[in-house]
């Protein structure tokens, strides 16, 4: 069947629509389905080649029209567009692209909480020596100033109410005590230190300390029959340029009981602990 030759194209669609539309039986029904698609085939080769052939008849001889096509037909209006189908399902992710370039530097955010204090690190090295500092403002001067004296009773005689008058000298090197009148004259101002031991013998004794014609520490010691009695006395005292210090016993003549002689001492004795800076 495929090898026929037809004349014309009425020929060749009355074959096709015997194939389709009357099959002798079911069995060759299906067997003409299975053939309409060559037939098909075989209808596009064959129509370009009858165009070609009618192109050549002569002008103004009208062309019948194809079998089926109604005289005097007209397009009819177009159809409304179709509803969107449903969405598709997503495709596959894409491979990875490549690693875009750098961007710019965002702007600078604001500054953050103080946090918390770290580990104590490691002692590192010693450093280098630091440049040298400025001289120092002048120091006090290395003179050292010294005043200190130690005298003792070189007799029985004393009289009260007076400076005691201490002749036998243990040291007077700076000469700040004078014999002759019994008080010591400071040359250095600052505090000094005072102190005094006496023997009583025979009569009671009331002994004072002296600083500018005013006393500022008492002594009193009761003698006991047949028997040597001892007294003493010290004293912190800031003293001026210029001020004294002495002893003198105070009172009458009942409490004169001072002794020293070659065995027993009446002693007098003061120094400088420290000068005054200005």
């Amino acid at each position: 069947m495929l090898t026929a030759v037809y004349e014309s194209d009425s020929a060749l669609e009355a074959a096709v629509e015997k194939t389709v539309l009357s099959p002798p039986n079911p069995v060759e029904g299906d067997k003409g389905l299975r053939m309409l698609l060559p037939l098909a085939a075989l209808l596009l080769l064959v129509l370009p080649s009858h165009a070609q052939d009618t192109s050549t008849e002569k002008p103004g001889v009208l062309l019948p029209l194809p079998k089926g096509v109604c005289n005097g037909w007209m397009a009819g209006m177009p159809g409304y567009p179709g509803h969107n189908g449903i969405p598709g399902r997503d495709g596959r992710d894409g491979a990875p692209g490549e690693k875009g370039e750098k961007g710019d530097a965002g702007l600078v955010g604001p500054k953050g909480d103080t946090g918390e204090t770290g580990v104590t690190g490691v002692e590192g090295p010693r450093g280098f020596p630091g440049v040298q500092g400025r001289k120092g403002e002048p120091g006090e001067s290395a003179y050292v100033y010294r005043s200190a004296f130690s005298v003792g009773l070189g007799t029985q005689v004393t009289v009260p109410n007076v400076p005691i008058r201490f002749t036998k000298i243990f040291y007077n090197q700076q000469n700040h005590y004078d014999t002759t009148t019994g008080k010591f004259n400071c040359n250095i101002p600052g505090l000094y230190y005072f102190s005094y031991h006496i023997t009583v013998y025979l009569k009671d004794v009331k002994l004072s300390l002296y600083k500018k014609d005013k006393a500022v520490l008492f002594t009193f010691d009761r003698y006991q029959d047949q028997d040597l009695d001892q007294a003493s006395g010290s004293v912190l005292l800031h003293l001026g340029l210029g001020d004294q210090v002495w002893l003198q016993v105070y009172g009458d003549g009942e409490h004169n009981g001072l002794y020293a002689d070659n065995v027993n001492d009446s002693t007098f004795t003061g120094f400088l602990l420290y000068h005054d800076v200005n």
